[in-house]
């Protein structure tokens, strides 16, 4: 199992565009065979910073996801959507496994 964590250096000012954008990304995961544990906005704090995560069964299904991607027009949609609100300035993307007892 491997999640994806995803750290956004959003607008302040298109907060409301990038939770839309969140919100197209959700069943768009799942569709892919993710399980998308949400997107994190700042209610305190910075307010230019959120947060999304998302599990695949491993990691080799995550690149199979992303590769779909590029190809899918929902997911190009919403690649497109970003590009035109310009509610993302710049991410970064980490992976972690899960550590159970």
């Amino acid at each position: 199992m491997v999640t994806c964590y995803l750290r956004y250096i959003i607008d302040p000012f298109k907060r409301d565009e990038f939770e839309h954008y969140g919100k197209i990304w959700i069943p768009l995961v799942e569709k892919f065979g993710g399980q998308h544990h949400g997107y994190f906005l700042p209610p305190e704090g910075a307010n230019n910073v959120a947060l999304a995560m998302f599990t695949f069964p491993s990691l080799a299904l995550y690149e199979e996801y992303r590769a779909k991607s590029f190809q899918d027009p929902e997911c190009q949609a919403a690649f497109q959507y970003a590009k035109d609100t310009r509610c993302i300035i710049s991410y970064e993307r980490s992976f972690f496994r899960p550590v159970f007892e």
